[in-house]
């Protein structure tokens, strides 16, 4: 019997135009997965099967009538609890979000995705705004690794990363502000895509500004680019959105890596202290590559760690959104995101400005770099899962999530396209990355590279052990 949870969404649409399966049939599979998986992982904040389903026969009768609504017609989807999905509230991580309505509006991304005849499963968990790089949260709880439910999927887009890896829906739309869809990424074992700012639009405006990307988190590279068809679309509402895209991303998969300028960084030029077995498997990652006919230099960007500067943008935007919170509500939040929102309340216009200062020269140097090379080969994050409900690592000397992510939230500074491809496990069977950046727009040759990547083999993991404890779906 096919197991439709395990289907990219490319194989679903297949699927469905041969007649081998329908929408309903794989609804009801990953309904029965999502709910079977909630207990260990607590991957959603929602699960709507009565709307999944009535969305799920609409898809059929197209189908049938040969009529589909357009490229994802059928396929199950999730949704970070940060994007607004019309028909119940979106809460965001917080107690200071009320879910009195009318909650009548979908985001742009997920606009897109309706339009195109996608089924909403639900809506994933998030930390309190998306704020760090893991996924708990006063109101909703930790999300646990789908290859080790004890340990962090990452974040802030982990439970979207979870239900995708344990088979709750081969698409899920995530948000990266500082490597929130790429951490989990790689902590977890699937793709994602941070596109070039704009690219993707959004609306309402993130409180972070324009270090916030809505991207795919998806099964692989191919599927990424299916999405990105789907939700690039263009929405009055997001002024700062690029112009519409000419072509597809799909046709852009092909040409492989032969030929390309890749500069590989294994740790910023000493600067990161990367775990031995991460740094391995990144290596046979860019090995991978270079006998795909791509010419490798090892290279460091050459820029000094921004962190300071991202902090105040970051904990400016955490401050702006809850400005308007009673006491009552600032004493139910997230203690870290309370610290941040106090220190970021203390910035000045001015402590902004030299930040985008600062972002602006970080731009400048890595536009110029990208003179030279295509792509910027690197670690995604320098170690693997830790434990779940912290934001640093046991023992680690980190005060903020950002001591442990530096590959990542550079490149919102920049706005860079960027993703994070899984290139093996370690020795206690987590998952790791490996994360390939180029230069603003070039989206299409990050998912033909990462295409390419795959096509080696190399993402190729196992599935996690929990998923043999569950009862098959269908069954």
């Amino acid at each position: 019997m096919t197991d439709l949870t395990s289907m990219t969404a490319t194989d679903l649409v297949a699927g469905y135009a041969a007649g081998d399966f329908s929408p309903v049939e794989a609804t009801r599979a990953t309904l029965e997965r999502a709910e079977a998986i909630q207990p260990h992982v607590n991957a959603f904040v929602r699960i709507d099967s009565e709307s999944a389903l009535e969305q799920a026969r609409a898809a059929e009768a197209r189908w049938h009538r040969g009529e589909p609504a357009g490229l994802v017609d059928g396929v199950p989807v999730t949704v970070k609890d940060i994007l607004l999905l019309r028909g119940g509230p979106t809460f965001r991580g917080s107690w200071g979000i009320s879910a009195a309505g009318p909650w009548d509006e979908d985001a742009p991304a997920v606009a897109r995705l309706r339009e195109h005849g996608a089924v909403f499963l639900g809506k994933t968990t998030t930390p309190e705004f998306g704020w760090k790089g893991v996924t708990d949260s006063p109101r909703h709880g930790a999300t646990g690794n789908p290859y080790d439910p004890s340990r962090t999927p990452g974040g802030s887009s982990g439970g979207g990363a979870a239900a995708v890896v344990l088979g709750a829906g081969p698409l899920t739309l995530g948000t990266d502000g500082g490597g929130s869809v790429r951490i989990p990424a790689s902590f977890s074992g699937l793709f994602a895509l941070k596109p070039t700012y704009g690219r993707v639009p959004i609306y309402p405006a993130s409180a972070f500004g324009t270090l916030a990307h809505v991207g795919p988190m998806t099964r692989d590279a191919a599927d990424a680019a299916l999405l990105m068809d789907v939700i690039c679309g263009p929405d009055c509402r997001d002024w700062s959105q690029l112009a519409p895209v000419t072509g597809s991303f799909r046709d852009q998969l092909t040409g492989g890596a032969a030929g390309l300028r890749i500069a590989y960084s294994p740790d910023f030029g000493g600067r990161v202290t990367v775990d031995p077995q991460v740094a391995a498997a990144v290596r046979r990652a860019v090995d991978r590559l270079a006998e795909l006919g791509a010419r490798v230099t090892e290279v460091d960007p050459g820029f000094e760690d921004p962190v300071d500067a991202f902090h105040t943008l970051w904990f400016s935007g955490a401050a702006r959104v809850t400005q308007g919170f009673t006491a009552e509500q600032r004493e139910a939040m997230d203690p870290g995101l309370r610290e941040v929102c106090e220190q970021g309340a203390r910035y000045s216009a001015l402590d902004y400005l030299a930040a985008v200062d600062v972002r602006m020269a970080l731009g400048k140097t890595m536009g110029a770099f990208h003179e030279t090379y295509d792509l910027l080969v690197t670690p995604t994050v320098p170690l693997t899962a830790f434990g779940k409900g912290i934001e640093v690592p046991e023992g680690s000397s980190c005060t903020r999530w950002t001591g442990w992510t530096p590959f990542s939230y550079p490149f919102n500074m920049t706005q860079q396209p960027a993703s994070s491809v899984p290139c093996g496990l370690d020795d206690a069977g987590l998952p790791i990355g490996v994360q390939l950046v180029a230069a603003r727009h070039a989206d299409g040759l990050v998912l033909r590279a990462s295409h390419a990547l795959y096509g080696t083999g190399i993402a190729d993991l196992p599935a996690p052990r929990l998923l043999s404890s569950l009862t098959p779906a269908g069954s």
